[in-house]
This record gives C-alpha cells, structure tokens and sequence, in this order.
C-alpha cells in the first residue's frame, strides 16, 4: 500500500482554508486534518487513482499528478506523489 503527499505548489490570490506554497497533506485511509473538503473532493480521485497503482498519460513521472482546487479567482494548485506507506 502507498500513501500520497498532497504539497502545494502554488496558490494565488487569498485561500479561504489558508493553504500556504509548501504545506504538505499525507492522503492516506482518512481526510487530512486541516485539508479543505473542496480542494480534499478534487484530489480524491487522483490520489485513489496513485494508490491503486494507476498513472495519468500527461504527467512527465507516473508517481505524480498536478491537481488545482475548484476556485478560479484564488486558486491553489496541488502536487500529488505517490510514496510508501509511512508507519
């Protein structure tokens, strides 16, 4: 089993949850504490799709996916990457 790391990228404008470049999520067997459930309900597919082995064809690394958050005016943009399961 893998867990994923959801790391911001990049965000614009002013994040409502107050998601800063660099804050880190462990996607893992339950919602991320302190996540926001919008952005949580965009990475979930992706991030199902990492842990269960698939990859995405327009990706440069299989082990990853760029996500960004369902708001266009203040947008915060996610790395998805695949990684062992942490103990």
């Amino acid at each position: 089993m893998v867990d994923v790391i959801a790391r911001i990228i990049s965000q614009r404008g002013t994040c409502a949850a107050g998601h800063k470049v660099g804050g880190e999520f462990v996607i893992g067997q339950e919602t991320p504490r302190g996540l926001c459930s919008w952005a949580f309900y965009v990475l979930f597919p992706f991030a199902t799709a990492l842990q269960s082995g698939g990859s995405f064809p327009w990706e440069d690394s299989p082990d990853q996916a760029i996500v960004a958050c369902p708001d266009p005016t203040n947008p915060v943009v996610f790395e998805l990457r695949r990684v062992p399961k942490s103990k």
